[in-house]
């Protein structure tokens, strides 16, 4: 039976950055306030001041990394005389990048965490700024040439966006708010999905303009605006707890006490040591295929949704149109999955089912004869697989510490995701014809249920290291535990 939170002893083993929160160490008795007010209040602020730049952030990373889809079904490729197998080397070019960047991103986030000058309220817009250029270089270039160059780029500044906003909002919510406000902004990819569709049956009608086809302004028109974003969030973006200028002074201390609360002294500093142990954890190693056959499952329908519904029989504009239902039922079903599972602390339940809906969207769309019945079950496919990652990332993040580990498992747990956007490319790109892309959806729904398999063992796993730390918490105290154990001690409650 599930169980509301607060029937959870967990003790919270929150690790606060020396410079992201630089007087934390000295706040270790600052007073709890209980005022259930002060409670509703406070998280109310940092969601309204925090979430909305994370959501607009992730949202122009998916729009910009997959905009190239809705420019395919325009002309794009045609155009530049691309391949199928040329346009497939696109993407992965995107990808290699995007991949290698991943890890070392985080930990350059980590390290500039302790030097405020250089922190993530610097480091996150200037990457956005940057791949908004070349989002927007990406509707004037007119050779094959210079269109692998821009994707390049494009997936080399946006590498590290998603590890980092999720170690970034570690500095702000214990393990327990984190899920519901990863997926807030994660949902933002759903709305990509939708808004990019919808965009682009009005942008392609700018075909002409500026003797520049249709497909062209998709680029220019979506990149200056990221652009532009990254520009005005250099002076939106908070810059750590102590400096938040919307939080009194007392509603500093709650969030400081409840990130500190039942945690043990952690490092403050980068430690190699801690990177070392985490690629130890075996529940990195368990999540991580999950997290590689979900990934590919989501960018294979992010980058090819557009030509899967064109091929259904719907004219180029009107497929544009069509992508967008299922991409809004996707976000609201992903939102109200995120609030059971922090609600009841339910991550790999809440991970089994969506992958489950994918596996039953490609049963549908294999089986089936009937273009409704295909078209119907992207609303399975798209919706699970928007539901999956953002409970992964959130479970893996909330079963590492300290933060220069967790930082590692984050990064490492979104490197084993997008090399499946590799495969995603030519499994629908080239591997499989479309209009029924019978190979990759077989393979896609082969995925899926081993997706499940893996988020059941490391549930498995996971419980079985609780009931080992249960014991050992009968037989010992926790002053007489050794200090600097993170995630190791007996005291730090796996999530579930």
């Amino acid at each position: 039976m599930l169980r509301s939170q607060q029937d959870f002893p967990v003790k919270e083993d929150i690790n606060i950055e020396k410079g992201a929160r630089s007087s934390l160490e000295t706040s270790s008795g600052a007073d709890v306030v209980a005022d259930s007010v002060i409670t509703g209040r406070v998280w109310r602020k940092l969601d309204y001041h925090i979430l909305p730049i994370m959501s607009m952030f992730y949202l122009l990373s998916f729009l910009d990394r997959t905009n190239v889809g809705n420019a395919r079904v325009a002309g794009l490729q045609t155009d530049l005389g691309m391949s199928n197998k040329q346009y497939c080397i696109a993407l992965t070019v995107t990808y290699v990048p995007y991949i290698v960047s991943e890890l070392p991103s985080n930990l350059v986030l980590k390290v500039c965490c302790t030097i405020s000058a250089v922190g993530p309220h610097l480091m996150l817009p200037t990457m956005l700024t940057l791949w908004g250029i070349v989002t927007t270089l990406q509707g004037i270039v007119d050779s094959y040439s210079g269109f692998l160059a821009c994707r390049f780029f494009l997936g080399l500044l946006e590498g590290g966006v998603f590890p980092g906003l999720v170690l970034y909002l570690s500095y702000f919510y214990p393990r327990y708010k984190m899920n519901t406000r990863v997926t807030l902004f994660f949902s933002s990819a759903s709305l990509s999905g939708a808004f990019s569709g919808i965009l682009a049956y009005g942008i392609i009608r700018m075909d002409g303009v500026g003797n520049r086809p249709g497909w062209s302004w998709i680029f220019i028109l979506e990149g200056l605006f990221t652009f532009l974003f990254g520009l005005s969030s250099y002076f939106i973006f908070p810059q750590s707890l102590d400096k938040t200028w919307f939080l009194s002074p007392e509603e500093k201390n709650y969030v400081r006490g409840k990130l500190l609360e039942d945690t043990h002294k952690e490092e403050e500093v980068f430690n190699w040591k801690e990177v070392l142990e985490a690629l130890k954890l075996p529940q990195l190693w368990l999540l991580g295929p999950a997290f590689f056959f979900a990934a590919t499952i989501l960018f294979g329908l992010a980058y090819f949704s557009p030509s899967i519904i064109q091929g259904l029989g719907y004219t180029a504009a009107d497929a544009q149109l069509m992508s967008v239902p299922p991409y809004a039922v996707a976000c609201v079903v992903a939102l109200i999955s995120s609030f059971i599972s922090d609600r009841y602390r339910c991550r790999g339940v809440v991970c089994i089912v969506s992958v489950l809906l994918c596996a039953i969207g490609f049963a549908m769309f294999l089986g089936s004869e009937s273009k409704r019945v295909q078209y119907g079950s992207l609303f399975f496919s798209v919706t699970g697989a928007y539901m999956a990652p953002p409970t992964q990332a959130t479970w893996n993040a909330n079963n590492a510490s300290p933060q220069t580990r967790r930082a590692t498992v984050i990064a490492m747990g979104f490197i084993m995701g997008n090399s499946g956007g590799i495969l995603a490319t030519w499994l629908l790109g080239s591997l499989s014809p479309a209009p029924k892309y019978t190979k990759a959806t077989i393979t896609l729904l082969i995925f899926s249920l081993l997706a499940a398999l893996f988020c059941a063992l490391n549930m498995l796993y996971l419980r079985r290291s609780n009931v080992r730390k249960a014991e050992q918490r009968k037989t010992m105290n926790r002053e007489e535990e050794a200090p600097g154990l993170g995630n190791h001690s007996a005291w730090y409650i796996y999530n579930l």
